[in-house]
């Protein structure tokens, strides 16, 4: 987040608003409409989030970033309670500009000791203050200018090149889609052949490679944490039939779903 859009946020946002909440196994919410710019902080539980009818799987200690203008349906844990807390920045005015500044940022990280200070700062205040009121909203900017710099500094820490962490953030958001190498270099304006020379360089592997390796990742999370079956996980991971997805999981982990589930199961 460059300062130009701080200072649009700081200029622009009316309200701000912060929440806790436990849902019961297999709660759902949704489809909303959302309005906001939401940090939602998983803290306990799983949650499969569906926006614009592409599928994202969060699991515990991550926060993601929700943008207004999208449509939303949640999904919570089958088999146990998913807590998570949550701040909203309301920006009347959210435009093409706003949505371009933002584009940079990606839709998850882990949760750090700084953003749960500050959920736990804004959740102290808010008994006594209204959204409108200027702490509520610099708390709530603050939250989101901190989502920012963790991203920030977790590329300069790595030392991470612009479009390895661009493409990285789209395979990221999107894993459930069906890429090409040219769709993915498009998408970071670069060639095919400059985006896997990146990837070489920086990650030792190829785009494809690693969007495929994200996927079975993905997707033994969800066997872990989910009674999902292996046709729904297939589906919501990006991956051709049941069949190429037990294939792909066997030759990255050297197990079937079958048993990446047994063993989850045999450790609660």
């Amino acid at each position: 987040m460059s300062s130009t859009i701080e200072d649009l946020l700081m200029d622009k946002a009316s309200s701000a608003d912060c929440g806790t909440i436990v849902y019961s196994p297999g709660g759902q919410y949704g489809p909303r409409y959302q309005q906001d710019l939401q940090l939602v902080l998983l803290h306990t539980g799983h949650l499969n989030v569906t926006i614009d009818d592409t599928s994202h799987t969060i699991t515990p200690g991550n926060v993601v970033l929700l943008k207004p203008g999208h449509l939303e349906f949640f999904e919570f844990a089958h088999d146990q309670e998913t807590w998570h807390r949550w701040i909203n920045v309301r920006v009347p005015e959210f435009t093409g500009e706003y949505e371009e500044q933002l584009s940079d940022l990606p839709f998850i990280i882990p949760i750090s000791a700084e953003l749960n200070k500050l959920t736990d700062l804004m959740l102290d205040m808010k008994p006594g203050a209204t959204t409108e009121s200027p702490q509520m909203r610099c708390i709530g900017l603050a939250a989101l200018y901190q989502f920012s710099h963790e991203h920030k500094r977790e590329n300069r820490a790595t030392g991470l090149h612009a479009s390895v962490a661009q493409a990285k953030n789209v395979i990221h958001n999107r894993f459930a889609e069906s890429w090409t190498l040219n769709e993915l270099a498009e998408q970071v304006n670069v060639t095919p052949e400059h985006l896997i020379r990146l990837f070489h360089t920086h990650e030792n592997t190829t785009p494809m490679k690693y969007l495929w390796h994200y996927r079975v990742r993905q997707a033994a999370e969800m066997l872990q944490t989910t009674s999902d079956s292996v046709a729904e996980i297939t589906l919501r991971c990006g991956f051709k039939s049941p069949i190429h997805f037990s294939r792909c999981l066997k030759q990255r982990t050297g197990k079937s779903p079958t048993e990446i589930r047994r063993e989850s199961w045999q450790q609660k």
